[in-house]
């Protein structure tokens, strides 16, 4: 007996014939070959003219560009002014884009491209006001520095008017065009990257307030130690180090006060998403540089080797854009910042020189007491804030308007921080002034034409390096660091009275320096730089010295170096204070009770390990796993644990207080103190002694779910990747691959000398050679070009990632026989 169904008397739907099928693939296979063969003519439209003659306005005589065989442009000029405008537009031929969102960023003008989503990032830059500072700094230049400024810009200007219907692609995708370049624009570069380097001490001001009111004054003034006995002042007297020399015991009862070879092994794997997502268990990485030079004492030729790399966010494309630039006696190679004259890192033909963050404490908090008729209170009465209006043009929405309330000491931030409701001023030097002094430091011919360039540097603060070819090194430290009534901008103050006022500026002269030291060595890598008794605060936060000390340890080792060695020092991955965990890892779980099996694997693979983070180390991954649960079970119970989760719908741009709101540079010295010391008042309760603290850490990072079960898989490159994809092309399925390296595997770690992060590491490696300046080497970390089809847009990564460099032509010979490409810029009216 049939069944009636609802569907049993309807006619079968009609079949789909094959070939409609075929049809309806086809064209959609035609609509995608057709839009990447349009998005293709685009890109290629904006590729750069490299040969050939282009006429332009405003040159006085015909420019020379050649470029060698990763685009590296030498350009020769007659004159200074041709020379910087040549600058302008040659960069803007590689880069223009990158210029352009470089200055929307630091300007805060993201959302009129982007949309709602950067708004908040607009504000801040709003409240901040680089533009304002960029604006104050133009009127200040000197009458030679704006003509220079002037050219560079007019440079920029004449490409992108010249090329309206050859932009790069990212305008196309953006659907906007470029404006024209300023001298302002210009110094709002400038200003960003003092936004880098020499901003946001005041978050630590704020966490800092927090815990002292938590743990009184003992507890926080261990961990907030600024000092250790491996710090290597540059200006210090030379000392050499024994391992059993250091301070510091196992006694428990001790409750004293505490103190205040390369390896690059890189391999090609990419990390799996979920192994990504393990860096959220990693302690805070935090970027850092080095530099170091040494006499011809130490080197193979008998001259100097300087060597610099600065550790920076990546970004595709990647930060500086190499050049050499000549005109008459102004002959210098380096790295450039696009939208920025002159070359910031690099030698001319007398001197080389090299920096590194100094971290200065220049940044103050001022709790500001408002009445409600808008006024706030000074020591000569209430006085009415100023206020200026930022409007922010948000991609189809309506503009938001942003009131920036003004104070004596610089502009209310409360806005950027989450959960304040205090009136918070913030006091910044930049906003005092920012002087740009690279054409002097270009032009200088010695140490003392070097130091009077330096003297005019108000920020970023930076360690500098300096060799030349007499044989001379020097290091001297740069940047207005300011004087206090009282008090080192450690916590916020009031701001109704003048008790914590700047009184002024650490005299040049003052700052730390030496000049030829007897061992022939300087090196800086953002660790403490004071010698003992210096009078002055530069910083409440240096970066912990354990790339320095290893730095001068290898460099004290007798051996005569050469310029390879030079990149095997910048790619050496050994971290002293991983090893270190390690063995206290390994002592506690020889000593504990029945640890598991797991934790008894973990402490095997620890006993064998030699302190080096190489892409397949197991033991360096347990470790860095083992020391975050460490400082979980001593910070937890005592700052509170994060939140499992937020709402959906919060408003809270950041975390809640807890224990991993500490964050603080020379976290690991405050760690190892602990370890060393094992006092009593940091024993995290329901624990008889610290081997015991020690021994649950690994078990707590063994068993962790997202630790493979073998062990001996649990590969270091896996868990700290590196990610660079470019913003916007990156996110387009058919080209993304051929637009940024990606996600790959990597060495090192935050306290290795190759430091490096999922998201920055060394931005340049270079080296000079005083013996020979046609030897110095010198790589970024993908190359030149920003468009993506450009033959120089990632032809340098190969050799960044895996520890190699290319050598930087510099005499004219050298020049010649390098030589791609030549580009003739011809004085005219234009196409």
């Amino acid at each position: 007996m049939a069944i009636w169904t609802p569907t049993a008397d309807l006619p079968a739907p009609p079949r789909t014939r094959p070939h409609v099928l075929i049809w309806i693939a086809g064209a959609l296979l035609l609509i995608l070959l057709g839009a990447g063969a349009y998005g293709y003519y685009i890109a290629h439209s904006a590729l750069p003219q490299l040969d050939g003659k282009i006429s332009l306005p405003d040159l006085s005589a015909p420019v020379t560009v050649t470029r060698d065989a990763h685009g590296v442009p030498t350009i020769e000029a007659k004159t200074l002014e041709d020379l910087f405008y040549a600058q302008g537009y040659v960069t803007a031929q590689d880069r223009l884009w990158q210029m352009d969102v470089m200055r929307r960023f630091a300007a805060g003008e993201m959302s009129e491209i982007l949309g709602p989503s950067l708004i908040e990032h607009d504000r801040e830059q709003r409240i901040l006001g680089l533009r304002e500072i960029a604006r104050k700094s133009a009127g200040t230049l000197s009458a030679r520095d704006r003509s220079y400024f002037e050219a560079y810009a007019r440079g920029v200007t004449t490409f992108l008017s010249t090329h309206q219907d050859r932009l790069p692609i990212e305008f196309r995708l953006l659907g906007y065009k470029p404006k024209t370049w300023t001298v302002e624009d210009c110094l709002l570069l400038g200003a960003r990257l003092v936004q880098d380097l020499n901003h946001g001490t005041y978050k630590s001001a704020l966490v800092r307030e927090k815990v002292l009111a938590k743990l009184g004054p003992e507890l926080t003034a261990d961990l907030y130690v600024n000092t250790s006995w491996r710090d290597r002042p540059p200006s210090a007297k030379n000392r050499q180090f024994e391992e059993e020399t250091h301070p510091g015991s196992n006694n428990p009862d001790d409750d004293e006060e505490m103190d205040s070879g390369a390896d690059s092994n890189v391999a090609r794997a990419r990390p799996s998403a979920a192994s990504a997502s393990r860096l959220a268990a990693r302690p805070e990485l935090v970027p850092g540089s080095n530099n170091w030079v040494v006499s011809g004492a130490h080197t193979v030729t008998g001259k100097p080797l300087l060597s610099n790399d600065m550790h920076l966010n990546h970004q595709m494309p990647n930060l500086w854009y190499e050049a050499h630039l000549r005109a008459g006696d102004y002959d210098v190679v380096g790295v450039t910042l696009p939208g920025l004259p002159f070359v910031i890192v690099g030698h001319n033909r007398r001197i080389t020189w090299g920096f590194t963050n100094v971290g200065p404490t220049v940044e103050d908090l001022y709790i500001e007491a408002f009445n409600e008729q808008g006024a706030y209170q000074t020591p000569l009465g209430w006085q009415t804030a100023d206020h200026r209006a930022e409007v922010i043009h948000v991609k189809n929405l309506a503009d938001v308007t942003v009131d920036v309330v003004l104070t004596r000491h610089g502009p209310i931030i409360t806005d950027l921080i989450p959960g304040e409701t205090r009136k918070i001023a913030l006091r910044w030097t930049a906003f005092d002034s920012v002087h740009d002094p690279f054409f002097d430091i270009d032009s200088a011919q010695n140490w003392d034409e070097f130091k009077q360039a330096l003297a005019t540097w108000d920020t970023p603060s930076q360690n500098t390096v300096y060799a030349d070819v007499d044989g001379h090194i020097g290091y001297h430290a740069t940047g207005h660091i300011p004087l206090r009534a009282a008090g080192d901008g450690s916590l916020p103050v009031s701001g109704a009275d003048d008790q914590h006022e700047w009184t002024g500026y650490i005299p040049f002269e003052k700052l730390p320096s030496v000049f030829d030291p007897p061992s022939g060595i300087i090196a800086t890598a953002n660790s403490r730089i004071t010698p003992d008794k210096y009078p002055y605060s530069i910083s409440t936060e240096w970066d912990p010295p354990w790339r320095t000390d290893r730095i001068y340890r290898v460099l004290e080792s007798g051996r005569k170096f050469s310029a390879a060695d030079m990149l095997s020092l910048q790619t050496d991955v050994y971290s002293a204070f991983d090893r270190f965990c390690a063995e206290r890892f390994v002592y506690a779980l020889d000593h504990v009770k029945n640890p598991s099996k797991r934790a008894q694997q973990a402490r095997d693979l620890m006993r064998d390990w030699d302190g080096h983070l190489t892409t397949n180390s197991a033991a360096a991954t347990i470790e860095n796993r083992s020391q975050y649960e460490l400082r979980r079970l001593l910070l937890e119970r005592r700052l509170g644990a994060p939140p499992r989760a937020l709402p959906k719908d919060t408003n809270t741009p950041h975390e809640s207080f807890s224990w991993k709101s500490y964050r603080w540079f020379s976290s690991s010295i405050w760690l190892e103190n602990v370890l060393m010391k094992q006092p009593k008042r940091w024993l995290p309760d329901g624990y008889a002694d610290f081997e015991s603290v020690l021994a649950a850490a690994v078990e707590a990072a063994v068993n962790n779910a997202d630790a493979p079960q073998d062990l001996t898989q649990w590969r270091w490159g896996m868990f700290s990747p590196i990610e660079i994809e470019h913003p916007v092309l990156g996110r387009l399925p058919l080209i993304a691959h051929w637009t940024g390296p990606g996600l790959h595997e990597q060495s090192g770690a935050a306290l290795t000398v190759k430091q490096v992060g999922r998201a920055f590491g060394p931005s340049e490696r270079y080296t000079a050679d005083l013996s020979d300046f046609d030897q110095s080497t010198l790589n970024t970390v993908t190359g030149q070009g920003g468009n993506f089809l450009s033959p120089y847009y990632m032809d340098q990564w190969k050799a960044w990632y895996e520890g190699t460099t290319f050598s930087l032509p510099f005499s004219k010979e050298a020049v010649e026989k390098a030589r791609q490409h030549e580009l003739v810029l011809e004085a005219g009216s234009g196409r």
